[in-house]
């Protein structure tokens, strides 16, 4: 079972202790905003860097093909 992008970032959270509205803040948006990406998972790419940068981490998005090129 794979994890969505919101599952992932909220387990982040947890881990860093980090309320919504502490990674609202660092991630420079109001926490309404944040939750409201949070139960669609509704993020662009450009989102995802954003949040990744708040929670400290990186972030890799690849596109594998059949014969196993990466994009």
């Amino acid at each position: 079972m794979e994890l969505s992008v919101a599952e992932k970032i909220r387990l982040i959270m947890k881990r860093k202790n980090m309320s919504m509205s502490d990674l609202a803040s660092a991630s420079g948006q109001t926490r309404q905003n944040l939750s409201n990406k949070m139960t669609r998972g509704n993020f662009s790419e450009k989102d995802i860097k954003l949040l990744a940068e708040a929670l400290s981490c990186k972030v890799k998005i690849i596109f594998e093909f059949p014969d196993g090129d990466e994009i």
